[in-house]
């Protein structure tokens, strides 16, 4: 697909639930931030069980990213992608 080519409606739907997803995320940040005014780390039980608290660490600063890139290579072997960009794929230089 030619990216200055018009977007299907299938397009444009997965376009606009990962936009909603991604701003459905933010704000819900955004709200437990200001619900929670102390670090997670510093927190009452994040100090009573250091383990759980740095596991969570672990988890939201490594595990999400890692599930992003787990989505997106699936997604480029689904669709046989090689990284390669539309004129090297179609031999042009």
């Amino acid at each position: 697909m030619h990216p200055l080519a018009p977007m299907t409606a299938a397009k444009w739907r997965e376009l606009l639930l990962a936009w909603g997803l991604a701003l459905l995320i933010s704000g819900g940040l955004v709200w437990s931030g200001s619900h929670w005014p102390t670090p997670l780390l510093q927190q009452s039980w994040a100090l009573a069980e250091p383990g759980r608290a740095a596991a969570l660490a672990l988890v939201l600063v490594l595990g999400l990213p890692a599930l992003m890139a787990l989505v997106l290579g699936l997604r480029m072997l689904r669709h046989r992608d090689k990284g390669e960009s539309i004129d090297c794929a179609q031999g042009e230089r």
